[in-house]
């Protein structure tokens, strides 16, 4: 604040006193706006968020981590070209529920009482809890605008006409939904300011109905006709529920794009000086692989390869209306997958087509495995991002609220995003490794199956995939090898056998004790494994 004893002639001449107002005004004024930026002003240098997440993608599905691909991604390689590309990046778990909780909250599933479980149809309630910070309500507190659009499938609770939460899959609790109740625990509970999208998988489940904030605005009418879908190897995996008449399996993910699209240029028209933050879910590429009319053909890598192309085509379309509000500059775009590809895809595509998913991994989505969670994962922001970039530094998809909390200055409680390891300095260029001394990796089976690593070893607290069962499943019987170890758990060196083939857990016992005392550390005592800050 100025003070007038600091201008001694003001005394002297009233006159000259008066003429001097203006100026002082003036001065009071941008002294005070120096010191305290408005909130319109310190929004506007923030960064847009754009996190896009695929469903079932493999680490060998995209072009620039597998050049044996049989499918090109140019958009996707485009952006590990303008940005940072991380090969040992990890889903926090090995499906799709526990995958996008942790996400969403920076805390790994498996402290959940329900660890995680994943839901079908119309289940819930929604595992993030009211009172839980999730990354859509940091952004929010933040003044970002935010919009979750496409899969949300971490819960959401229907009620039938009694008022009574349903909560419970299957096609006949759909038939007792009341559409006229809001829905309670949808994204616009935790955050969001806009929601449109499904409740669980998109062409898979039990509701095939768009929900949009907290309604089901064209409710189902009809159970689902299968004989007017496609018909391939690709084309299984789709549950006979109830579909609404607006709800075309194979458009799916183009609604989701023209949604989000739509988003954006709302958002730039109504308050372009807001930064936002945009989480886009997609559908592909999980099963049934049903690609839009305009893509099928596109790969010669058969229908799940069409998907793969759709997939990329609406990454460079997101990137492309960035550009055309020129937002390309101030957008953080983070592109990853929520676990490892599905096993019916895998092993088809590879008979098939001679295209490994999973590659150069073993095991696939549900495993413990490599293949099972080492995922693609891009981050592109120009000017901060070193471009071209690519960094082995090991990090979790927990790893991400942290490190967007330091970049926009977020403060996080100590009662959440427990598992969240801030790696911003390595984002930035600022140091060539990462914060991350150990990772959890989750299995199928919640808190009963888990890996842990450090640095190069990995251990599994069981003696089998952790998923899938190679030994009973006709189609994965030609991956098990019945000379594998009988031993209860198992240990890897990934620095020499990165495939997990030689298992040195009877071998190794110093190692193998450390790493299980670690995990057990980690889940049952401490609660969580970010550092005080």
């Amino acid at each position: 604040m100025i003070s007038c004893k600091r201008i001694p002639f003001l005394k002297r001449n009233k006159l000259v006193s008066l003429m001097w107002i203006p100026f002082i005004l003036f001065a009071i004024l941008s002294a005070n706006s120096s010191a305290q930026p408005s909130d319109k002003a310190s929004t506007a240098l923030q960064p847009n968020v754009l996190v896009i997440y695929a469903d079932d993608l493999g680490y060998g599905d995209v072009h620039c981590y597998n050049a044996n691909s049989t499918v090109r991604t140019p958009n996707i390689d485009r952006l590990a070209n303008e940005g940072m590309r991380f090969t040992d990046a990890h889903s926090a778990a090995t499906v799709c529920t526990p995958s996008r909780y942790s996400l969403l909250t920076g805390r790994y599933a498996f402290r959940l009482p329900n660890h995680g479980r994943v839901f079908d149809g119309i289940g819930g309630p929604n595992l993030i809890t009211p009172e839980r910070l999730s990354m859509g309500q940091m952004f929010s507190n933040l003044g970002y605008a935010t919009a979750c659009v496409g899969k949300w499938h971490i819960g959401m609770t229907f009620f039938d006409k009694q008022g009574n939460p349903i909560n419970k899959g299957g096609p006949e609790p759909v038939t007792r939904i009341d559409y006229e109740r809001p829905i309670e625990g949808s994204p616009i509970d935790r955050g969001f300011d806009y929601f449109f999208g499904t409740a669980a998988c998109p062409t898979t489940d039990w509701l095939y109905a768009f929900v949009e904030g907290n309604r089901v605005p064209i409710p189902p009418t009809q159970r689902l006709d299968k004989s007017k879908l496609p018909k391939h190897p690709y084309s299984v995996d789709n549950r006979r529920g109830w579909q609404a008449d607006d709800f075309d399996l194979e458009e799916v993910d183009l609604i989701f794009l023209e949604k989000s699209k739509s988003f954006l240029d709302q958002h730039y028209q109504s308050s372009p000086e807001k930064p936002f933050f945009l989480y886009h879910a997609m559908q592909s590429v999980h099963l049934p692989s049903f690609p839009a009319d305009k893509f099928k053909g596109t790969s010669n890598s058969g229908p799940h390869g069409d998907f793969i192309v759709e997939l990329d085509f609406i990454v460079g379309s997101l990137m492309e209306t960035l550009k055309q509000h020129n937002a390309e500059k101030n957008t953080i775009v983070i592109f990853t997958s929520d676990n490892g590809p599905e096993v019916l895809t895998t092993v088809r595509m590879r008979q098939d087509h001679q295209h490994d998913a999973a590659a150069p991994w073993r095991g696939m989505k549900r495993d413990l495995w490599e293949g099972g969670h080492r995922v693609p994962m891009i981050v592109r922001w120009p000017g901060k991002v070193p471009a071209a970039s690519t960094t082995d530094a090991l990090v979790c998809q927990t790893d991400l609220m942290a490190t967007l909390a330091r970049i926009t200055n977020a403060q996080l409680p100590e009662n959440c995003a427990e598992d969240s390891i801030d790696f911003s300095n390595l984002l930035l260029g600022k140091t060539q490794t990462g914060n991350r001394e150990f990772i959890i990796h989750q299995g199928f089976a919640g808190d009963k199956k888990l890996a842990i690593r450090s640095k190069h070893w990995k251990y599994l607290n069981c003696g089998d995939s952790g998923g899938n069962n190679y030994q009973k499943q006709p189609l994965l019987r030609p991956y098990f090898d019945e000379s594998e170890s009988t031993a209860d758990a198992q240990l890897y060196n990934l620095e020499i056998d990165p495939r997990e083939t030689n298992n040195l857990y009877l071998q190794e016992p110093s190692v193998a004790i450390r790493m299980r005392a670690k995990l057990e550390e980690i889940k049952s005592v401490s609660g969580k494994s970010r550092p005080q800050e």
